[in-house]
């Protein structure tokens, strides 16, 4: 098992070594120059020089690209343009906001999908199985925006049990803080939920019909026993696979999400960056985004491990 993980952690670095060179360079490929997005109004020649001079901009890339690194290492991901504050401080404000919104979602995903795929298999041809199926279509096909703003005329504005907009800590007021994020959780985990639901199903059909089950059930077992302890588990690798890569469709949709419910995440964070050109947060933002992904197979591949040890075996060869 410890060499298994070494091997997926010496593969997990490389591959953020060479994220954060395709990053770094692709942010200084974007046109216009960053002095002058630093500079602001003062565009005389002077300023600017100063600037190139103050931010290292003068250098070669390779000397931009080291000092970024060690920078970078140490915490320091820059300065903003546009608040003149350190990124990280950003960043550390916005990064819970968006923690806990998927982590709700992959929540309610994972408790709707997991059972209702785990349903709609043991009942297949039963009316449990076609509105399982109706429901995941529509879970499916329903935009992010346009259920966010039911969700919000339904819940916060004709019966107002949750709140509409805003963001309150968890540490500060549970109750408060709950009911600011449910509605975004919804709307974000309804999609992952419906994907979860179809995979699961697809996967427990063909656990059910296997010859393990078969020698399951011809040994007397319970069909809890057969269903959970058998089925499910071998479907667990498909189901975990596919919660592997919508994480990637949380965070991006976290961005749409957190600007309809007026969320400070890390989604707005985004959004400002872009439309600011504070270039120091963008490229923070994109690195911390690539490291989350890459962590996010980390796990599962540890979670694979897990599930099925002959994965562990392989690929510790």
């Amino acid at each position: 098992m410890t060499k298994y993980l070494l091997t997926r952690l010496r593969q997990s670095l490389i591959t953020l070594f060479l994220v954060s060179i395709v990053v770094f360079g692709g942010i200084r490929a974007l046109p216009g120059d960053p002095a002058l997005a630093l500079a602001g109004e003062e565009r005389s020649p002077q300023a600017l020089a100063a600037i190139r001079e103050a931010y290292g901009l003068n250098d070669n890339i390779v000397v931009q690209y080291g000092r970024f690194i060690g920078h970078a290492l140490t915490g320091d991901l820059g300065t903003s343009s546009r608040t003149g504050l350190p990124v990280a401080d950003a960043i550390g404000q916005a990064l819970p906001v968006t923690l806990e919104l998927a982590a709700l979602s992959l929540l309610l995903a994972v408790v709707l999908g997991i059972g209702a795929g785990v349903v709609a298999a043991v009942r297949r041809g039963k009316p449990e199985e076609w509105l399982a199926n109706v429901i995941a279509l529509i879970g499916l096909s329903v935009p992010t925006f346009w259920l966010g703003i039911v969700l919000v005329l339904g819940f916060a504005v004709a019966v107002p049990v949750f709140a509409a907009s805003g963001y309150v800590p968890f540490g500060t007021d549970p109750i408060d803080n709950l009911r600011r994020m449910v509605l975004p959780a919804i709307v974000l985990g309804s999609g992952l939920a419906a994907v979860v639901m179809r995979q699961t199903r697809a996967a427990m059909l063909d656990s059910l019909s296997a010859d393990y089950v078969r020698t399951a059930r011809a040994k007397g077992l319970s069909k809890r026993s057969v269903v959970g302890g058998h089925a499910l588990r071998n479907s667990l690798v498909t189901v975990v696979t596919v919660l592997g890569l919508q994480l990637g469709h949380l965070i991006s949709g976290a961005v749409v999400t957190e600007q309809i419910f007026v969320l400070p995440g890390f989604g707005k964070l985004t959004i400002d960056a872009v439309f600011t050109r504070d270039y120091a947060t963008l490229q923070a933002v994109v690195l911390c985004t690539s490291a989350a992904y890459i962590l996010i197979n980390l796990l599962v591949d540890v979670v694979y491990s897990v599930i099925d040890p002959r994965i562990r075996l392989g690929g510790a060869r």
